[in-house]
């Protein structure tokens, strides 16, 4: 499964179909408002009868595909996914989704040990106590793998870093 069908699959089943009802919806009434009386908009080219159906069909769809996937992908990261859900409907021109993107938190990881998930912000799985991630054989704290030294306590790091007992 390539990562864009991953990712797709984070979107709720309700929020798919929400989507096509509500974008099918919005486009049959688009198609079909410039054909009641008074027909005033006989002026109206072809081309936009034809292309304003399509284009607000896509443009509800994807809105709400996103709104979608703001909850999914909040949900499976530990997050307030219904207050982050609430942000991107509610904050006009998609800053609300904007805001999620740059926010969020990373993908928890998980234990070592027993299997858990585990956000990824702490350095011991909570269920087990096992370390999840390396720490610093001098003064204990998380270090991250590419570091050679301890952002903490200055010591040089092993090329592996240990993991805590």
């Amino acid at each position: 499964m390539s990562k864009f069908q991953d990712n797709l699959s984070v979107i709720p089943r309700g929020a798919k179909v929400t989507a096509w009802i509500i974008s099918l919806g919005v486009a049959a009434l688009v198609s079909v408002l410039p054909r009641i009386p008074p027909n005033d908009n006989e002026h109206l080219p072809l081309a936009v009868r034809v292309l304003l159906p399509i284009l607000s069909f896509t443009v509800l769809f994807v809105i709400i595909m996103l709104d979608g996937y703001v909850y999914g992908d909040a949900r499976r990261r530990g997050m307030r996914y219904v207050m982050w859900t609430l942000l991107a409907i509610f904050v006009p021109d998609a800053i609300g989704v904007i805001l999620y993107f740059i926010l969020r938190d990373p993908m928890p990881v998980s234990c070592p040990s027993c299997s858990a998930s585990v956000l990824s912000k702490f350095t011991f799985c909570p269920s087990c106590g096992t370390s999840v991630k390396p720490v610093c054989s001098n003064c204990g704290k998380p270090v991250e793998i590419a570091w050679s030294n301890c952002a903490h306590c200055g010591s040089k790091l092993p090329s592996t870093p240990q993991r805590a007992a």
